[in-house]
């Protein structure tokens, strides 16, 4: 039972890991470009991870994770933000390569307003709340960043990789919460679930993959610029 973390985060990376060598997509050559921007977001989401353990937003199973603590944060969730996002890039790039249909430019831009406006009316009513609070204003900074300041143009195929990656978030969030690994602190978030998943997972997640997508498309287009 103390190894259940660590094993979820073992499978949720085992065929990204495996399938990396495939010949047409050789997602193993940009791992280079995944390794730097995994690092940047990692210690920057590790951070409030520690702040929210402090303050009480979640806390973990001790029945369920091995025992070893940096910060207070157990090795496993310190793994899971490599382990989830290397697997939702290697989701974006299969889909860049197989998939040749894209949303329109145009309708992403409206995806990308519709959040950032939900989020700020979110954060608005629930400033209270730490969860909720961090976020819907760290969703809203991302997006008004990558939409206005650095106008990106991959936002339309990142909506669809999402979408994609909802199939193991999910099942790896499902797993996290229902057994439970993690323990949420209702006074913290909005209360409101989907199945066993906190509502803001939701789109904590998308900040995460936000800003490593984000990274990865920076280092591959100047490696490809140089």
């Amino acid at each position: 039972m103390k190894y259940t973390y660590l094993i979820i985060n073992a499978l949720t990376v085992f065929f990204p890991v495996a399938l990396s060598f495939d010949k047409r997509v050789a997602f193993a050559k940009s791992w280079k470009f995944v390794w730097p921007g995994m690092a940047i977001t990692g210690l920057l989401f590790l951070f409030w991870d520690v702040l929210f353990t402090i303050h009480g937003v979640w806390s973990f199973n001790d029945e369920y994770i091995v025992g070893i603590k940096l910060l207070g944060l157990p090795l496993e969730e310190i793994l899971f933000f490599l382990t989830v996002p290397f697997a939702c890039i290697f989701i974006y790039a299969c889909l860049n390569y197989y998939v040749k249909w894209q949303l329109s430019p145009v309708l992403a831009r409206v995806i990308s307003n519709l959040l950032i406006g939900m989020a700020v009316a979110l954060l608005v009513a629930n400033y209270a709340r730490l969860y909720t609070a961090v976020t819907f204003g760290l969703l809203t900074v991302l997006l008004a960043l990558l939409l206005y300041l650095f106008k990106v143009d991959w936002l339309n195929r990142f909506y669809v990789a999402f979408a994609v990656s909802l199939i193991p978030f999910y099942i790896v969030n499902g797993l996290l919460t229902a057994i439970p690994v993690v323990l949420y602190n209702n006074a913290q978030n909005m209360g409101v679930r989907v199945g066993t998943i906190p509502f803001e997972d939701h789109f904590y997640s998308i900040a995460l993959l936000l800003m490593n997508v984000g990274f990865f498309e920076y280092f591959k287009n100047r490696k490809n610029l140089a």
